[in-house]
């Protein structure tokens, strides 16, 4: 498919110029427009897809007598036979996204993240002769509520979805922390069927341009600013949980270094016990630590990242399995609904439940316990073994934070003062009674 010098002459200067300066772009744009086989306009079958030796595809239909490119009638003129194969000469030059700046890949259902990041100044942060990659929203992840923060925020926001330097979709691993224009640091985490990059994952549809990547993500990203337990303690709603976890000796869990996942239950999901029935949860520490550690596993899990309608086996730090299923866009955990999902953490990601999560092989010993457990859970029948007793959990999960104070008395610093010039003499007259020796 060759373009006509006419052709070549509506493309604009600027990107003429930035074609011409690099071969290899160039080299793309041009075997965009040749196929490893000879297509005469007789044989082609209308909506075919070719693949092209610069690697991507083009579709070649048919429009009444002219041929299509793309679903574009550019054909000027079809079936020039060769020796070394056929021309079909057209009016327009077909541009791969190779060729093009990672900034024009961005358009459709993407055009609201490309006109904010233009319209608040980051295009301009962004240097002419680096590569990036974009973490593009949806044009539905920027909702009303989005749209009216303050610039300042949003702009803030958005630089986080800018990555330094080009990460194709083989170039990301589990794990991995990409810096962004913003100075944040963002996790990938890949699961079976999805990558996610920390609250958001990625759908169909990632691109790489001549400067960049571009991949298409479903909501708004939320890089980590805060501990587990900054997070729960600032957003209030968790005080039982939280008091539970320092009776436990487990609140270090909440603070350390880490990738956890937590099903954080509200104050809600503690609203049938009395200050006693606390107070017997507090007695037990064996029993406290089996039902706060089930609520813990060790990676981070995001609701996202779950492969619809398949039950996910997660292993508590606990030590049994939680269950956790999407499924019509609502992610369940032992069949209890998050409240709210994906809540990111320097260390880990929290989920919100309304109800108390408990193992279901694991069962009671104590009448009194036992009556406590089943007005506190509804969602399972815990079973009664008499004598049963909680087996002590190794935490070897834990960290020990240890603070140094260092004891130092005052620092003194010697001074010699220098003072220049000659030096001072006193002559000393001494007078000696009696007779000279």
């Amino acid at each position: 498919f060759a373009p006509t010098n006419d052709a070549f002459d509506k493309i604009d200067g600027e990107v003429m110029e930035r074609l011409l300066r690099d071969k290899e772009v160039l080299k793309a744009l041009l075997n965009y427009h040749l196929l490893d086989s000879v297509q005469c306009s007789e044989a082609i079958m209308a909506g075919t897809s070719y693949e092209t030796l610069e690697g991507n595809n083009i579709e070649i239909g048919c429009d009444g007598e002219s041929l299509t490119v793309n679903g574009i009638k550019m054909v000027l003129k079809k079936d020039i036979v060769t020796s070394n194969g056929v021309i079909h000469l057209i009016d327009q030059v077909l541009m791969p996204d190779s060729a093009k700046q990672v900034m024009d890949l961005l358009g459709g259902s993407l055009s609201t993240f490309g006109d904010m990041v233009a319209e608040l100044g980051i295009t301009t942060e962004m240097m002419a002769d680096a590569e990036y990659t974009l973490l593009a929203p949806l044009n539905a992840a920027f909702t009303d509520e989005v749209m009216s923060m303050d610039q300042r925020d949003l702009k803030i926001i958005l630089e986080n979805h800018v990555i330094k330097s080009r990460f194709g979709l083989g170039k990301l691993y589990n794990g991995q922390r990409l810096e962004t224009i913003g100075g944040k640091y963002l996790r990938v985490f890949i699961y079976r069927t999805a990558v996610c990059i920390e609250n958001s994952c990625l759908i169909r549809g990632s691109k790489e341009g001549s400067n960049g990547a571009l991949h298409l993500m479903r909501t708004m990203l939320k890089s980590a600013e805060k501990t587990m337990f900054e997070i729960l303690t600032e957003r209030g709603g968790f005080s039982v949980f939280l008091s539970l976890m320092e009776a436990a000796g487990l609140t270090d869990l909440l603070k350390q270094e880490g990738d956890f996942t937590l099903f954080a239950p509200s104050n809600k999901a503690f609203s049938v016990l009395s200050d006693r029935d606390v107070a017997l949860l507090k007695s037990n520490p064996n029993a406290l630590k089996t039902i706060l550690l089930y609520h813990f596993s060790n990676g981070v899990v995001i609701g996202g990242g779950l492969e619809s309608g398949v039950t996910n086996l997660v292993k508590s730090l606990q030590g049994s399995k939680v269950h956790m299923k999407l499924a019509n866009s609502t992610v369940k955990v032992n069949s209890v609904q998050l409240q709210e999902a994906d809540i990111m953490a320097t260390n880990g990601a929290i989920h919100v439940v309304d109800q108390v999560l408990y193992p279901e092989d694991i069962p009671v010993g104590n009448q009194d316990l036992l009556a406590l457990l089943r007005r506190l859970i509804s969602y399972i029948q815990i079973k009664f073994v008499q004598g049963y007793r909680y087996e002590e959990i190794p935490l070897t999960f834990m960290k020990k934070i240890i603070t140094r104070v260092v004891d130092r008395g005052p620092s003194v610093s010697k001074v010699t003062r220098i003072v220049e010039g000659q030096p001072s003499v006193t002559k000393v007259t001494r007078v000696v009674e009696g007779e000279p020796s």
